[in-house]
């Protein structure tokens, strides 16, 4: 087996375990910093249109989007576990069959999702709550946006598949690729040919189809140096998806009980006004800006210990685990002092509207806090998929939303109406600690049972 990048076979030292972090962590966190680098441009772009009612269109589609497509991220994380596993038992036709069980679980559920667009467009934002103006933007935007949903799933199972070979570079470049192409046509599209929301809609299908182009190519070569060959009954019979299922349920969810809690914010800011919800669209920015520096070194932890997994090697596992940690403590600590400094400047490039820059500016603060805050849940969400234990995952995204949605009901009934989008802030920050504690929580239990240092130690079980 040759996964793309070298593998050590030994336990390695703190030293060359953080060597090896930074060497998958680079490249994905480049390629992720595009993806924000995306959603800043298509702030922009349709910021400094004349009218709000654009900027809020965008971000009612973009929200929805969460849901739709976001929604069935289980295809890249569930498929990055799974092969990292395989990769540590050496077992080429396993790596093999899940890119193609993954693929076509992409390719049909993409299908369903344009089958049955039209209802799947009017609940989401009939639940999403905008204004009728913004609404009517977000409508046009998404029934444009649905044609790249196989795409979209496609290119999640086949980033998966490369990260959980620890082949970094490899994301780097699919991901760079769709975000270029992504951005050229957003300017292209708006600024160029003078379209509104539109634009921005279609510049996000083509570049999603051009990224799975490429990516098949890059299959087709990763193909040809595994071993065997794909197998009839491996890819058509259920009972074969039994693994890849069960992993899934429980990532599809933890994901939508994620998005849930992104929706919701997002509704209760449009409640208050186009303002309010375009100026929480440009803080919300930042919130992207940081998780994809951060799921840089979670994603490297996901390949490696499960990897490690794969190999029932908890001492290796740990040392990764803390390797990790040292990365991302301190990415978010560089975050927050950069909001701080900056980040005025930063809401003055997202939009030139004044009233969404001042309202923007004034829950900052709350920007400056959180990723020291959110900084765990995402290390340990790739410590938790690396080694397939997805229910604990699930259950705190449930214990989140348990404190979530009270503390955001009491802010409401308590404050006055000028810190009511305070209060809002204050529960989804709430909701974000809780979740960071309890999966914190999880894996200390785990380390003293069963995670622990023995490289003989029994089967890992995924739940509790």
């Amino acid at each position: 087996m040759l996964p793309g990048n070298a593998v050590p076979s030994a336990n390695p030292s703190p030293g060359a375990a953080r060597q090896r972090i930074w060497a998958l962590a680079w490249p994905i966190i480049l390629s992720n910093i595009t993806v924000p680098l995306l959603g800043l441009v298509d702030t922009a772009v349709v910021g400094h249109l004349p009218d709000s009612r654009y900027l809020a269109g965008v971000t009612l589609g973009a929200t929805l989007f969460g849901f739709l497509y976001w929604g069935f991220g289980f295809l890249r994380m569930g498929t990055t576990g799974l092969t990292s596993q395989a990769l540590g038992r050496e077992d080429d036709t396993a790596v093999r069959h899940l890119l193609g069980q993954s693929l076509l679980m992409a390719g049909a559920i993409g299908a369903l999702l344009i089958l049955f667009s039209r209802p799947l467009v009017a609940l989401g934002l009939w639940l999403l709550d905008g204004s009728e103006t913004a609404s009517a933007l977000a409508a046009e935007y998404a029934h444009i946006r649905i044609l790249s949903a196989p795409a979209v799933l496609a290119n999640y199972a086949i980033l998966g598949w490369f990260l959980g070979q620890q082949n970094s570079r490899v994301t780097l470049s699919i991901l760079v690729l769709t975000n270029a192409v992504n951005i050229a046509l957003d300017l292209l599209f708006v600024v160029g040919l003078g379209m509104t929301s539109d634009g921005v809609a279609w510049a996000t299908v083509i570049a999603d189809y051009t990224a799975l182009a490429f990516g098949l190519w890059l299959v087709t070569r990763q193909l040809r140096l595994l071993e065997g060959r794909f197998l009839r009954d491996r890819l058509l019979a259920l009972s074969a998806y039994a693994e890849l299922f069960r992993v899934n349920a429980n990532l599809f969810v933890r994901t939508l009980g994620l998005l849930f809690a992104m929706a919701f914010f997002t509704s209760r800011g449009a409640v208050q006004g186009d303002t309010v919800l375009a100026a929480n669209a440009v803080l919300l920015q930042f919130i992207m800006l940081t998780s994809y520096a951060l799921d840089g070194f979670a994603h490297a932890a996901e390949a490696l210990t499960g990897r490690s997994v794969g190999r029932r090697r908890w001492d290796e596992f740990a040392t990764t685990v803390r390797g990790a940690a040292g990365f991302s403590l301190a990415t978010a600590a560089a975050a927050s002092l950069a909001f701080a400094l900056g980040g005025e400047a930063l809401i003055a490039l997202l939009t030139g509207l004044p009233e969404v820059r001042a309202t923007a500016a004034t829950y900052l603060p709350w920007m400056v806090v959180m990723p020291l805050i959110a900084v765990w849940s995402y290390l340990l969400d790739g410590v938790f998929i690396g080694a397939t234990a997805i229910r604990e995952m699930r259950n705190s995204i449930f214990a989140g939303l348990a404190v979530y949605l009270p503390a955001w009901w009491l802010t409401q009934a308590l404050l006055p109406q000028d810190l009511t989008n305070h209060g809002l802030w204050l529960a989804f920050t709430l909701f974000t600690l809780v979740r960071s504690a309890t999966l914190a929580a999880y894996y200390r239990y785990h380390r003293r049972t069963r995670w622990r240092d023995t490289p003989d130690q029994g089967r890992l079980h995924s739940g509790l």
